[in-house]
């Protein structure tokens, strides 16, 4: 199945498999995926799939507009496997397929509201976001929405961020270099996340965010 692997700083803040005719992104909340950043239009590109992998872009007039291997495209284009599409500052690699089956529910990178997941009176009811504090990338905010996710870069340092009845809990995954929660390693047991604990991910350093509830 095609799938979208999408990074900043060399950290990868979403991964979300195209199994739906249409996906849009963009910085307005009734995206499929969504950037809260300046730098990324409203509705800033749109991937149509047709078939079984065949997978088409199209910018959707976006302010800043959307590269491909470094070149903005004018038109619909088809998307070649190992593509990088950079956003603003997110950078995106297309993958025709997955190497590994894909997550099933609730693991699954479909869009999934916090409604659907937390529990009122608790913080799990409340959204979830990372902000980047670190690099040209800082101020960037990535919404948490789904019952895990990984953040990390692949082979450095890697935590999960699962949402639970109770809150967010984060634990180490893999990586040599051991991330660390305000200061403190992290170990592979899951701890209670915290509003504006701060994450540190191989020197990148991300800001945890509850609000609303």
């Amino acid at each position: 199945m095609p799938q979208l692997i999408a990074s900043v700083e060399g950290v990868e803040i979403k991964h979300v498999y195209l199994k739906n005719d249409r996906t849009t992104l963009g910085r307005r909340p009734h995206n499929d995926i969504v950037f809260d950043n300046l730098v990324v239009s409203g509705e800033h590109c749109v991937f149509e799939l047709k078939g079984l992998a065949d997978v088409y872009i199209e910018d959707c007039g976006s302010t800043n507009g959307t590269y491909i291997n470094g070149h903005m495209i004018k038109s619909r284009q088809l998307l070649q496997d190992g593509d990088m599409i950079t956003i603003g500052n997110v950078m995106v690699q297309f993958l025709a397929a997955s190497e590994h089956k894909q997550p099933s529910s609730p693991q699954d990178t479909s869009v999934m509201t916090l409604d659907a997941l937390g529990f009122p009176g608790t913080s799990g009811a409340r959204q979830a976001s990372l902000k980047v504090l670190s690099g040209s990338s800082a101020g960037l905010e990535v919404p948490v929405v789904k019952a895990v996710t990984t953040f990390g870069q692949p082979g450095v340092a890697v935590v999960s961020i699962s949402h639970r009845r109770d809150g967010y809990y984060v634990a180490r995954m893999r990586g040599k270099t051991p991330p660390t929660l305000n200061g403190q390693p992290i170990g592979p047991e899951a701890i209670p996340l915290a509003h504006r604990d701060v994450l540190d991910l191989a020197g990148t350093e991300m800001e945890f965010l509850l609000k609303g509830g």
